[in-house]
Order: C-alpha cells, then sequence, then structure tokens
C-alpha cells in the first residue's frame, strides 16, 4: 500500500457523523474557556506584580534619565542592560515614577484586562493543542507532522517579540517620552500617564511585534502550500522592505524609534522566511527525486 493510499485509509476510518464533530468541538471548547477561566482567575489575583513588572522598564528608563541630569545622556546598551537586571540602575532620591488613574474603578478595568491578556498568553499552548487535536484527524499524516513544529515555533517568535518590547522598545519609548518634558518660565509638562493608557501601549506593542514576529511561519506555510516561492519572494525584497516599512508606521507609536526597531527586525525575518521557503523546496526536490 502506498503512502497516499495509507494517508487516505486513515482519514476514512477518521470519518465520523456531523454531530459527533460537534460534540468534540463542544468538548474541546469547553476545556479551552475553563483554561481560560482558570488563568484569568491566577493572573488576577497577582495583577499587581504582573502589572509592576510591566513598569520596570519606564522606572529604569527614568532612573537613568535622573541620574543623568538635564543636559545629559543616556547609553543605550546600558538602559537594555539595565531592564535586563544585568547592570545596577542608578538609584535616585525622588519618585521616579508616578501613574495615575483619573477614575474610580480605572485601575480595577486596567487589571482584569492585564488578567485576560495574561490568560490567553498564559493558556495559549492548551488552546493551540485542542485546536490540532480537533484538526488532526483530517490531516495528512505528513501534514500532521508538518503542523507540530509550528505550535512550538509560533509562540517562541511571539515571546522573542515580547522580549524586545520589553527590553528593548519599552525603555526606549519611555526615555524618549520622559525626554519631552520641559521646565521653565514657571510652566512645566511633566509626564503622569494614567495606568490603562500604559497598559494600553505595552499590549499593542506586544501584539504588534509578537504578530509581526509570526512572518517566518506565515511564509514557511505558505511555502508548503506552493503559494509562494523563495525566487519569488527575493526579487520582490524592495516591495516588502517598503510595505515592513509601512506596517511599522501604522502598528507602532508615532516615533521614528519605534519604527526603525520594528522594521530591522521583520527585514532580517523576511530573509530568514526566505531561507526557509528554499529548505522546504530543497526537500521537497529531494522526494521528488526519491519517488522518481
Amino acid at each position: 500500500m502506498s503512502t497516499n493510499d495509507r494517508d487516505e485509509s486513515e482519514i476514512e476510518a477518521s470519518r465520523a457523523p456531523l454531530m459527533d464533530h460537534l460534540i468534540e468541538l463542544r468538548g474541546r471548547l469547553m476545556i479551552c474557556v475553563a483554561a481560560f477561566v482558570l488563568g484569568f482567575i491566577g493572573c488576577f489575583i497577582v495583577a499587581d506584580p504582573i502589572y509592576v513588572f510591566l513598569v520596570k522598564p519606564f522606572a529604569v528608563a527614568a532612573q537613568f534619565r535622573e541620574a543623568a541630569g538635564p543636559g545629559g545622556s543616556v547609553s543605550p546598551f546600558d538602559l537594555i542592560l539595565g531592564t535586563a537586571g544585568l547592570l545596577p540602575v542608578p538609584r535616585t532620591d525622588g519618585q521616579t515614577v508616578n501613574l495615575i488613574f483619573t477614575a474610580p474603578l480605572e485601575f480595577l478595568i486596567t487589571k482584569m484586562k492585564l488578567a485576560a491578556f495574561g490568560a490567553v498568553v498564559v493558556t495559549f499552548p492548551v488552546l493551540a493543542w485542542q485546536l490540532y487535536r480537533f484538526v488532526a484527524p483530517g490531516l495528512y499524516r505528513n501534514e500532521r507532522g508538518a503542523f507540530l513544529p509550528f505550535l512550538i515555533a509560533a509562540p517562541a517568535l511571539f515571546l522573542l517579540g515580547a522580549a524586545l518590547v520589553y527590553y528593548v522598545m519599552l525603555p526606549f519609548v519611555m526615555l524618549f517620552s520622559l525626554g519631552q518634558q520641559i521646565s521653565g518660565g514657571g510652566i512645566t509638562a511633566e509626564l503622569l500617564p494614567r495606568v490603562s493608557d500604559y497598559l494600553n501601549l505595552v499590549m499593542a506593542l506586544l501584539l504588534a511585534f509578537g504578530l509581526c514576529f509570526q512572518l517566518p511561519v506565515v511564509m514557511t506555510l505558505l511555502g508548503m502550500a506552493g503559494i509562494v516561492s523563495s525566487q519569488a519572494l527575493a526579487s520582490g525584497r524592495k516591495y516588502a522592505v517598503v510595505a515592513i516599512a509601512v506596517v511599522a508606521a501604522f502598528v507602532t507609536p508615532p516615533d521614528p524609534l519605534s519604527q526603525i526597531m520594528l522594521g530591522i527586525p521583520l527585514i532580517l525575518l523576511y530573509e530568514v522566511s526566505i531561507w526557509c521557503v528554499r529548505l522546504i523546496e530543497l526537500r521537497r526536490k529531494k522526494a521528488d527525486a526519491a519517488e522518481a
């Protein structure tokens, strides 16, 4: 029996009435909802420490800024290493970070949004596994084998984008924002962000970078489906750079620094995507030659 015949027989054996599929779907959705609820409750319990953790890049930028003085400059490497905890942060006497909320329940709603976002991140492996288990019976054996690595690559790339946001992007954005403060002539313009605005900024950057870092996964899947080729991706490199610049301008705060910090990794990931698609094409050629 050939490989295709064996795959067809496995799929035929996995066929079930529509009601059975709906019952299975309901069971898996209940598991996903239960996992999300548990993750939400757990993240809400520790919402305060999580929020303090997210504010750390802001605090580090403020401390370095205050230590440098009005006309001083801050080394980018010191800022990154200080956020990562690999370099002592200058200690200052004053309060370097002050976030406010202007509505009675604003911080409670902010913690609920933070808990929901954290629940999605924490329970993503459960959600992805339930999705895979639901669609796996309808896939060929080689498709199941090819699908599993992406369940690992997708969250790994998302975490890589999130790490870039936390250790590089946020400190520089907040340092840039602190640099816009003015004081003189009896007028003071001081940065006092609301707790909800800061969380919205963090979540927007995490989602933007995390989703944009899925570029190799998307391109590899398109290459496996035969929709794109490495030659087409290589020849369209200049158009891709323009598209990346447009995407970076839309999904990041309106400052050149943020756009450059997203644009450069995306260009590198585009090059990685070309090599991934090229490897798939080489493997397909070897498989075709072996069958011939």
